[in-house]
């Protein structure tokens, strides 16, 4: 189907500037400094942990498996495009792992993977009985929102997954707007004014559909206008996909004024008894990858336990989560995840308050770009390495790496580490002084970054450590 080969830019900038969703499944299991030991470590068979879907009683495991990033052949392909030939085979062996291990719940979309995520996975499953799996996978008409399109999308996903109905089916990103409707009409028109709603709720009765939700991301009045239709009975939701980990808990807002706490978010399906099934727990890796300081506050509580840890058992914690998805790419992230949740070992009321206060609160003071090296800003039409350039910033903000002064003790060795950093991870034409600010990867981030005027500070920064020239900061 044509719709499938969206690309990265105009999916997200369709999905609304809030959008992490795939996030949802572009989670990672643990930091590069872990995968090694990650790696020694073998999950036990037979100790998943389970939470009960009320609407239907499935037995779901807590871990659930997001197929957005999936495995690449070698080094072949575009990078920067996402046009890597994905790797079956690992595909095959980590979906075998993952259900060896007791996890069940595997989340797709017709656009994640450029549009052959669902064909691969279905792939991979179809080897397998199908009572031994659920599927969840989204009704992502952002192009084209007419009935028959999107009637068109959903036969294609049982077609591509290679089955007779889907056990957990999105709306796939509510809250977002386009430029041609606020949050509010965008939602309207895709699904309540072509009369699809109505249309997939029939497919529920008949069986094609076993629970029925939406994921959100963006404006929160379609968020409540939704829960709201659920209250008036004119829809009920089974279940309901949100971002939540102990950073956006209380702190989204915070970092930026658009978001909603994540607090807000459970509370509301809480009360309503609506399952939620988790995304971001991980913010794309940034839990996982965090300042030394961080780090070494963690490792004295649990020195046996990966990073990435703390932040899937702080999703799993919440008694209202029926599924935390993570985006497993490598066969490391899949074992340190499952060994998160081969059993869960809830955190205690001390640890929650530890994370949501002490921990986030020192992310938060760090000031890092919230990039998570999604590249859903890539393609740059100048040829920037945006991501690159970010990251590189953000590790060596980590590791103290970005001094501010040259009377800082440790100047001389910091602003050696940054600039040859820069050089060998960013090549110099790709680096944030060719930026024109053009803005036209702003629409594209999913944590709505100011990208061109991040890329002007840290050219300015650059060019201060090269001429040991510091002026006052704005």
């Amino acid at each position: 189907m044509k719709e499938n080969n969206i690309s990265r830019r105009t999916f997200l900038k369709i999905f609304g500037a809030g959008t992490a969703a795939t996030v949802a499944a572009t989670t990672i299991g643990c930091s590069e400094n872990e995968k090694t030991s990650a790696a020694n470590q073998e999950p036990p068979k037979g100790k998943m942990t389970y939470r009960t879907n009320h609407n239907t009683g499935d037995k779901v495991s807590i871990l659930g498996y997001g197929m957005m990033r999936l495995p690449v052949v070698g080094q072949k392909g575009d990078r920067q495009k996402g046009d890597e030939e994905v790797d079956q085979d690992m595909v095959n062996r980590q979906v075998d792992y993952a259900l060896e291990h007791g996890l069940n719940y595997f989340d797709t979309s017709p656009v994640y993977t450029q549009g052959l995520s669902e064909r691969h996975t279905g792939i991979a499953l179809k080897r397998h009985p199908r009572k031994n799996y659920y599927i969840a996978t989204k009704m992502s008409n952002f192009r084209d929102y007419s009935f028959s399109n999107s009637v068109e999308m959903f036969n294609n996903s049982l077609k591509e997954l290679q089955t007779d109905y889907i056990d957990y089916y999105l709306l796939h990103s509510i809250g977002g707007s386009n430029d041609d409707l606020d949050a509010l009409e965008l939602f309207n028109a895709r699904f309540i004014d072509n009369g699809l709603l109505k249309w997939l709720q029939q497919k529920k009765k008949d069986g094609k559909i076993r629970n029925l939700g939406f994921s959100y991301h963006g404006d929160i009045e379609v968020f409540d206008h939704a829960l709201d239709m659920h209250d008036k009975g004119e829809v009920h939701w089974d279940f309901v996909q949100i971002e939540l980990n102990y950073l956006d808990w209380l702190h989204a807002s915070e970092i930026n004024d658009s978001n909603t706490n994540a607090e807000y978010l459970y509370a509301e399906l809480k009360k309503r008894n609506i399952p939620a099934v988790i995304m971001e727990p991980l913010l794309g890796g940034r839990l996982a990858n965090m300042p030394n300081k961080i780090v070494k506050e963690l490792k004295k509580r649990a020195p046996e336990r990966s990073i990435a840890s703390w932040a899937f058992r702080y999703a799993g914690t919440h008694d209202g989560v029926l599924c935390v998805l993570s985006g497993m790419t490598y066969m490391e992230h899949l074992r340190d995840n499952l060994l998160s949740y081969c059993p869960l070992e809830p955190l205690s009321k001390d640890e929650m308050a530890f994370l949501e206060g002490d921990i986030a609160t020192q992310i938060v003071d760090y000031k890092t770009i919230p990039c998570n090296d999604c590249k859903y800003c890539m393609p740059c039409p100048y040829g920037i390495d945006i991501p690159g350039i970010f990251v590189h910033y953000n590790k060596c903000l980590n590791e103290s790496h970005v001094p501010r002064s040259t009377e800082d003790p440790d100047y001389a060795e910091a602003r050696r580490a940054f600039l040859i950093g820069y050089d060998r991870s960013v090549p110099r034409m790709r680096q944030s002084d060719h930026c024109i600010g053009c803005g036209k990867c702003v629409p594209a981030c999913p944590q709505r970054i100011r990208i061109p005027r991040e890329m002007r500070k840290i050219s300015q920064y650059v060019e201060q450590l090269k001429q040991n020239k510091f002026e006052e900061e704005e």
